[in-house]
């Protein structure tokens, strides 16, 4: 069994109060990091930002509001379809406010990619080495 799960989504950037715009979406599970999920948003071939975020609360977010630090998901209705709201807050800026993005994912599309990678580790059945883990520290350190 392959223990990576990749996936390109067409999500939707919020721009001012209320236009959005579409960004690529790439999504991936690595069994060897079983507790984060890597999420890169692209525009025209430029990476705009790269995010680890946490497989839980990303199942999480699409039940009930989640999160109260850099990363926040809630699930929204439209009326239409269902979608995942991702608010992501980043370093500071020279006005003194912080970076700040909201992304909109089709809830079904990120709740179908969370299936196939529950289907390589079960929820709960997470295991990390620590020794690899600290060794991984000490070097970065």
């Amino acid at each position: 069994m392959n223990p990576n799960v990749h996936k390109s989504l067409v999500m939707q950037l919020q721009a001012g109060a209320t236009d959005r715009f579409p960004v690529l979406a790439h999504l991936s599970y690595d069994a060897g990091d079983p507790f984060a999920v890597t999420a890169v948003f692209s525009h025209d071939g430029h990476v705009l930002a790269r995010w680890r975020l946490d497989r839980e609360m990303l199942l999480d977010g699409l039940r009930r509001p989640v999160g109260i630090g850099d990363v926040r998901f809630r699930p929204v209705s439209t009326g239409v379809w269902e979608e995942l709201r991702m608010e992501f807050l980043g370093d500071a800026r020279s006005d003194g406010e912080r970076h700040h993005a909201v992304v909109f994912a089709w809830a079904a599309a990120v709740e179908s990619f969370l299936r196939q990678t529950h289907e390589i580790v079960a929820p709960g059945q997470e295991q990390i080495e620590v020794d690899d883990f600290l060794a991984e520290v000490i070097a970065d350190g």
